[in-house]
């Protein structure tokens, strides 16, 4: 304790200055206002942070949806090629089977008709011998019926010009380079434009009568009918 305590330099300034503590008085009241302000604004921001964080979400949803749009539209392309290809395989499948349920079609049919054509050519030699009558003209008549709706029609008469892919050719008799069909041993059949069977001919030079030919066509002819 001080020797004199009265003496003004050992006496608290604050407790002896009326000024200096109104002074102090304003200054704590003036900092505990501050504290007041600053807890009421800390307050404030967490009111606000939840709506800033929801601005801030819906900003990254609508960036992630406008980043998200391109693989939509890439997507629905590539399904829709793969829709279109799978259409035209689909479409190249039918008429590929059609096609093919057309081709074993026509082979049957060209099978029955080869099986008839022996039928035929019988039919075709007692028609020469003039024995085409009764019951068998009636037969060959129909049997005709039946290649006309199939669309059979036979070829190789005299004088046509002589083709080696339709033709085929048991004796030359022609001597120069145009050659055509001088006699028929046995008529060619087609259905459309499939060959059936090949026309059995002898080759003579265009105008150009053959007598060794038409003894050929008879001793085939002879042949046929011993047979």
């Amino acid at each position: 304790m001080p020797d004199n305590p009265g003496d003004p330099e050992a006496t608290d300034p604050e407790a002896t200055s009326p000024e200096i503590a109104e002074s102090a008085v304003a200054d704590a009241e003036a900092a505990a206002d501050a504290t007041v302000e600053a807890e009421a604004a800390a307050d404030a921001e967490l009111d606000e942070a939840p709506a800033t964080v929801a601005a801030d979400g819906a900003a990254e949803d609508a960036e992630a949806a406008a980043d998200g749009e391109p693989d939509l539209s890439a997507e629905l392309a590539e399904r829709t090629e793969d829709l279109q290809r799978v259409t035209a395989e689909y479409a190249n499948y039918r008429r590929r089977t059609e096609r093919d349920r057309q081709a074993v079609i026509a082979s049957a049919k060209a099978s029955v008709v080869n099986q008839l054509l022996d039928v035929i050519d019988d039919l075709e030699l007692a028609e020469r011998h003039g024995d085409l009558t009764g019951p068998l003209k009636s037969v060959n008549d129909k049997l005709r019926g039946v290649f006309n709706r199939l669309d059979v029609a036979e070829f190789g008469a005299e004088g046509d010009e002589f083709d080696p892919e339709r033709h085929e050719a048991v004796q030359d008799l022609s001597e120069g380079d145009d050659k055509v069909i001088g006699t028929v041993l046995r008529r060619g059949f087609a259905m459309g434009d499939r060959l059936l069977r090949t026309a059995m001919v002898i080759i003579t030079d265009p105008r150009e009568s053959a007598p060794e030919a038409d003894a050929a066509e008879d001793a085939v002819g002879d042949d046929t009918a011993t047979q």
